[in-house]
């Protein structure tokens, strides 16, 4: 039997976020206790639910534009999502402790405007704001934007990189700036240095408006799996938003996210790892596994399957039934279309056909919808809480990741069981804290002072 001294993180304890993605198919909106869309009071009930259960962080996730399907907005898409940096501001108001993540794209956002924007709420809330970095690399989202367009895969992540180095640089431009409580303009002469920008924002010169908070400045999240991806994140990144929930392929992940950081300098615990995930809890790991049938039904609808298989077909199927088989011929299209927001870069519309074939031979998969069914299969985390509360430990105390990102399947109640239920159970294993350390967001994830200014502390 393995003991707590046997692992090499013994006394870890589990970190939850929860990342509220708005509007999509993966929310049960449908749900007659669910609330309105964007109601904010959906906002409200779900934050304030993570906050009663100590979690570190309330992820935003941003939508530049409405998913399309063959030219139309999805159904379940119409809403969108809003403003993420709007919305955190207004739950900043309403909390005290919890961290308030905002996903903003680094391909079509300005540095001056991130670093501005991201300063005034981590100002405004306390120090608890943090930057959730991702990119963009098709141009349907860029026609939204003056300049159009999209940056190439191969410099994507250069573009990105140029990006974040400017916005740390206007971020740490006030590091040695002391607030001062002397109402005397006098006082306030200081100004921070006059930062400039290099490669694609070489054109930029700026002196940042917003002072430092109390926890230096906003928290760094990076979430691409990528070569480029992992590169950036270990230059820059204060915690990375991984897919590696497998045991096995978790502790792989880490390992080399370790060996990147040494080669960069920085010690190898710098980066904290909180893959996303989601949590189905039972009485009996019977129950468990009931509900969480019940919940992958629940999203598959007959339009679901339709649209899955239309959108790389590229075309209307209007004699498909979603419980027979694959259409019996092969896309005519040479590319997924990027209406959803992807794009085929890799693969071909018949390279997908001619895998989802062979995948429903290989597993005697008779219709479409379990074939679907099998490819969008969401499966986390099943269990009692005793089960999954010894899961988890386990996994953060092994080193294979610091934590869960826990999406949610029901707003605002999708994490009332882990709240009510899993936390005190991980709590009795002493893997989860009784309360929040320190006000800040950066002190609730144990992280050390932001890179550009531990010099001088």
């Amino acid at each position: 039997m393995t003991t707590t001294t046997d692992y090499p993180r013994p006394n870890a304890h589990v970190h939850f976020g929860v990342f509220y993605a708005g509007v999509n198919e993966g929310v049960d909106w449908q749900s007659p206790t669910a609330l309105n869309q964007i109601d904010f009071e959906a906002f409200r009930q779900t934050i304030q639910t993570a906050e009663r259960g100590l979690f570190d962080a309330f992820f935003f996730g941003e939508g530049l534009r409405l998913r399309e399907h063959l030219g139309e907005v999805i159904e379940l898409n119409v809403a969108g999502r809003p403003d993420s940096q709007t919305h955190l501001a207004a739950l900043a108001a309403i909390t005290d402790r919890i961290g308030l993540v905002a996903t903003q794209n680094a391909t079509y956002h300005e540095p001056y405007a991130l670093a501005r924007r991201l300063a005034t709420l981590d100002v405004l809330s306390g120090g608890r704001a943090a930057w959730n970095i991702v990119t963009t690399v098709n141009g349907w989202t860029g026609e939204n934007f003056r300049r159009g367009g999209y940056v190439d895969v191969p410099r994507r992540y250069e573009h990105a990189e140029q990006n974040v180095r400017l916005v740390r640089a206007l971020w740490d431009s006030w590091a040695n700036i002391a607030p001062s409580d002397s109402t005397h303009a006098a006082e306030w002469s200081q100004a921070p240095e006059l930062v400039e920008g290099d490669g694609d924002f070489s054109s930029v010169k700026a002196r940042l408006s917003v002072p430092s908070s109390a926890q230096g400045h906003p928290v760094l999240f990076q979430a691409g799996d990528s070569a480029g991806g992992r590169d950036l994140a270990v230059k820059h990144a204060d915690v990375i938003f991984s897919r590696h929930l497998q045991l096995d392929d978790a502790l792989e992940f880490a390992a080399d996210i370790r060996s990147r950081l040494r080669a960069t300098g920085r010690p190898e615990d710098d980066v904290l790892l909180l893959p996303g995930g989601s949590i189905v809890i039972g009485d009996t790991l019977a129950d468990a596994e009931d509900r969480w049938r019940a919940e992958q039904e629940a999203a598959l609808t007959d339009a679901h399957v339709v649209q899955f298989v239309e959108h790389t077909y590229g075309e209307a199927l209007p004699d498909f039934d979603p419980n027979g088989p694959l259409p019996s011929f092969a896309p005519s299209t040479s590319e997924i279309s990027v209406e959803r927001g992807t794009v085929g870069h890799y693969r071909t519309p018949q390279d997908v056909v001619a895998e989802w074939r062979d995948i429903s031979e290989a597993k005697g998969f008779a219709t479409a919808r379990e074939l679907v069914a099998h490819l969008t299969s969401s499966r986390s985390f099943v269990g009692t809480p005793d089960s999954l509360a010894d899961e988890l430990a386990h996994a953060v105390r092994s080193g294979a990741y610091d934590g869960l990102n826990l999406g949610l399947r029901h707003v605002p109640h999708g994490l009332d069981d882990v709240v009510n239920r899993l936390v005190p159970a991980l709590q009795e294993r002493g893997a989860y804290p009784t309360e929040y350390v320190g006000t800040t967001l950066r002190d609730h994830l144990g992280l050390r002072p932001p890179l550009g200014r531990r010099a001088s502390a």
